[in-house]
């Protein structure tokens, strides 16, 4: 498997909703439905961010393509930018109809976060930030193919 890890520059040098929209920008850089289902927990994700969930666990983003990691870079080093990696991600997973992702969130809002993203999103989640190895997101199922094998096996 494939990693792509990006640093984003967050707060002080971009807001938290500023953030969040560059994520939206990296993982589905044109998939319009990805982009509307990002753009449904921008509240959820900027309040994380502000909390500074994601400077040392990261968003993660799985699919078909190349597993994603996220973080956020705070302070100095955001507006300074050294740390900061903000390039395209080749192949980004949130393109394609099996993707989801998992927000790193404070153990005291994981509750609150968890099921208010459950009503907002099918694709997004929130794990505890305290976890060493951020489990993969569970990926929504591509839709079923049936084959009708009368019909393919017959002359």
């Amino acid at each position: 498997m494939t990693l792509v890890t990006r640093r984003l520059a967050s707060i002080p040098a971009n807001l938290a909703s500023v953030t969040w929209l560059r994520v939206i920008h990296l993982v589905a850089p044109t998939n319009t439905a990805a982009q509307n289902e990002l753009r449904r927990v921008i509240g959820i994700a900027s309040s994380l961010i502000t909390r500074e969930a994601m400077r040392d666990s990261p968003i993660v983003v799985v699919g078909d393509g190349p597993r994603i990691r996220l973080y956020c870079v705070y302070g100095e080093e955001a507006i300074e930018g050294d740390a900061v990696n903000e390039a395209a991600i080749p192949a980004s997973p949130a393109e394609s109809d099996t993707w989801a992702m998992s927000l790193p969130c404070p153990a005291e809002d994981l509750l609150w976060v968890q099921a208010s993203l459950k009503r907002l999103s099918s694709r997004v989640t929130a794990r505890d930030l305290a976890e060493t190895s951020p489990p993969e997101p569970e990926r929504k199922a591509a839709s079923a193919v049936s084959i009708n094998r009368e019909s393919f096996l017959s002359p």
